[in-house]
């Protein structure tokens, strides 16, 4: 007989259906699985919490502000159950006050008018990739526009190649170690994946120039897919990148 597992708490009410308990630890490596439990990390001014949701893998993160409560979830990709589960249902839980989605693929908006419909987050996006979101953003930024979580705030940098409007948020971190949410711009290993020798050569001039010249190995990113990683591990082969075309 297979051993028996605890059951997690249940509670409903109408406008969220089912709530559980969403399981998080505190040990951040940077990995989430499938349908696993999220993992949460303190920063000098923000908690960030990593989610993985969906068929394909997807990456959320929950970003709050310590000193306000305030909360801000890049990209309500799918399974908005869990993704109101991650933010919590308690008197103490964050006010979810804006959501930001990288980019214009399906894959990272599934549960984004129900996550917005439930919370009354503002909705934020680049204004290329605005048109074909299921709900028009509330806010559009450019390039070097910020946008904030209550005290704390993230610079826009827009990465043009995987999508025309694709965008990364970048935290500077109060203790020299920058921290950037790249979308599916980068991750371990290379860009994201284009659909022309243009958009490739793009993407990565942006990348060389918006990102590896202007931030140090120290930076911490994290992807819409996977594992996270750092500038300095992917730097040396920015060269092997361009020379192989993807």
């Amino acid at each position: 007989m297979p051993p028996v597992r605890p059951r997690l708490p249940v509670t409903r009410e109408p406008w969220l259906g089912y709530r559980r308990t969403m399981e998080v630890t505190d040990h951040y490596e940077g990995h989430v699985d499938p349908g696993g439990a999220a993992i949460r990390r303190a920063l000098d001014a923000l908690t960030v919490t990593k989610l993985s949701v969906g068929p394909m893998d997807n990456n959320a993160y929950l970003l709050v502000c310590r000193s306000t409560g305030e909360a801000l979830l890049i990209d309500a990709a799918n399974e908005a159950d869990r993704l109101l589960d991650l933010v919590g249902h308690g008197q103490d839980r964050p006010e979810l006050r804006t959501i930001v989605t990288t980019h214009r693929h399906g894959d990272h908006w599934q549960a984004l008018g129900a996550v917005a419909g439930a919370t009354g987050a503002q909705t934020i996006a680049h204004p290329v990739d605005a048109p074909e979101l299921p709900v028009p953003p509330d806010t559009l930024v450019e390039h070097d526009d910020t946008v904030t979580v209550g005290e704390v705030s993230l610079e826009v940098i827009h990465l043009r190649g995987h999508t025309p409007g694709s965008i990364a948020l970048l935290h500077r971190g109060e203790d020299g170690q920058p921290h950037l949410f790249t979308g599916d711009s980068l991750f371990p290993g290379g860009p994201g994946k284009t659909w022309s020798a243009d958009d490739f050569t793009s993407l990565l001039n942006d990348l060389e120039d918006r990102v590896f010249a202007e931030l140090p190995d120290e930076t911490w990113f994290y992807p819409g897919h996977g594992d996270d990683s750092t500038l300095g591990q992917q730097r040396p082969h920015l060269a092997e990148w361009r020379q192989r075309g993807w």
